[in-house]
């Protein structure tokens, strides 16, 4: 037996709720969305060097794509940290889950952080690097739905889009703060002793702030609707309905991809395709990732603030064809002259159709999944995008190095936004159906 909708409104507009309280609660949850981020983030600024430190083979190229295979197998343990995990705070609580998960992120992050280089241990500096990359995976598999249930659980009625988007912003503040980092660094370290230690110290400070991260989440409340929930599903039920469900899953997964990809492509490549593509300035990538990160802070919740008030659907198919006619064009306008000028043009365009987008489709996944195994489902969908979406690093490097065309990504992110067409139309294909997925 599920509590109620009206059980749900009643609980959290109860007088005892107070605005104080909700704000906490949205920080509390969004702490450990934001190290994951930031962990994530790190390693895609840093490629360069990580492929100098751990995968030296003699040739650019094949060490950089190393390296960023390697943040892409991440994402492959995404889907087993998706169905384990996500049973476990189906079953348990979000609470209790959602401290687990940071844990496993903070213990990834430190793999990557202290072991030595190749030139020290040999192929075992890589092998550890690759554990850490896919113990943070599996525990991302559920970060991210598990927070965005929790705040869907906890808003007032007629905001459930507003509320989840603090999911994406937390990430973005994540974002700023890895690119601001990185300013600061190439301030006050030369580029060579950054190449070669002073890219660890990013690691190192993600490692130094789990403590009061793990101190903020553990005092997460349980939300009232998983509290008043009396029937908890276990594996066995949540994989049956998994595969009951398989087809959902699916087209939510088709929804996420244009997230997955735009996100990876203006935020963690960023840095990567300014200094080796572009042939820019470190500094001058990271300021503009750092204004990427602002943008999307901005405009996320805007989006899922208007999504509140004109649904899920307008927002999404508005996003995915202007994305689809305008992202290839954009960057080529980009590297017909590289400059930090046209990147930032570029990237805050970019951003701007991520962001509305995406303040859109969180809710929406949410909304799209049966309440008894609303984690998992939700983070199922997302694992098997991210496993696609998550490569976008290492798809765009390959683009640009098979076909010469250093506007390649741009076709990338296109493809990417048909993908989140289809899925829209097809989870919204009747009258009957938007209905059910308008915002509570």
């Amino acid at each position: 037996m599920t509590v109620s909708t009206s059980a749900h409104e009643a609980a959290v507009n109860a007088p005892g709720v107070s605005r104080e309280s909700r704000v906490r609660s949205v920080f509390r949850v969004t702490c450990g969305n934001f190290l994951e981020m930031y962990d994530f983030t790190v390693y895609g600024y840093y490629a360069a060097a990580i492929a100098s430190t751990f995968f030296p083979t003699g040739n650019e190229f094949a060490s950089l794509m190393l390296a960023l295979s390697v943040f892409g197998a991440g994402f492959l343990m995404r889907p087993i940290g998706a169905l384990v995990l996500g049973a476990y705070i189906d079953h348990h609580g979000r609470r209790k889950g959602l401290i687990l998960s940071l844990v496993l992120m903070a213990i990834g992050t430190a793999c990557v952080a202290f072991v030595p280089g190749y030139a020290s241990i040999g192929l075992i500096a890589p092998a550890i690097v690759l554990f850490g990359r896919l113990l943070q995976g599996f525990s991302a598999g559920v970060e991210l739905g598990g927070v965005s249930v929790y705040l869907s659980e906890i808003a007032t009625k007629g905001n459930r889009g507003f509320y989840c988007s603090w999911q994406s912003a937390s990430q973005q503040v994540a974002v700023v703060f890895a690119a601001s980092l990185g300013v600061l660094l190439n301030h006050l370290i030369p580029a060579a002793d950054m190449n070669s230690w002073g890219w660890r110290i990013p690691f190192v400070v993600g490692c130094l702030i789990v403590p009061f991260l793990l101190y903020v989440r553990r005092s997460l409340r349980e939300t009232d609707e998983f509290a008043a929930r009396r029937h908890r599903p276990g594996m066995a039920e949540i994989a049956r309905s998994m595969v009951q469900h398989s087809r959902l899953i699916v087209a939510g997964m088709g929804l996420v991809i244009m997230t997955t990809a735009s996100f990876y492509l203006i935020t963690a490549y960023t840095p990567t395709f300014g200094k080796v593509v572009l042939k820019l300035s470190s500094l001058d990538s990271l300021l503009v990732t750092v204004c990427v990160g602002i943008s999307n802070f901005i405009w996320l919740p805007v989006a899922g603030a208007v999504s509140d008030r004109i649904g899920r659907r307008p927002v999404l198919l508005v996003c995915t064809v202007v994305a689809i006619l305008t992202a290839y064009p954009a960057m080529q306008w980009m590297v017909a002259q590289p400059s930090f000028g046209r990147l930032l043009i570029v990237e805050l365009w970019l951003s701007l159709l991520y962001a509305w987008y995406n303040g859109a489709m969180i809710v929406a996944l949410t909304e799209l999944m049966p309440v008894e195994v609303r984690t998992t489902g939700f983070s199922m969908a997302y694992s098997l995008a991210t496993m696609v979406g998550g490569f976008t690093p290492a798809i765009a490097t390959w683009l640009i190095h098979t076909t010469g065309d250093k506007a390649s990504p741009g076709a990338w992110m296109a493809f990417a936004a048909l993908c989140g067409v289809v899925a829209t139309l097809v989870l919204y294909r009747s009258p009957q159906s938007r209905e059910r997925y308008k915002a509570a």
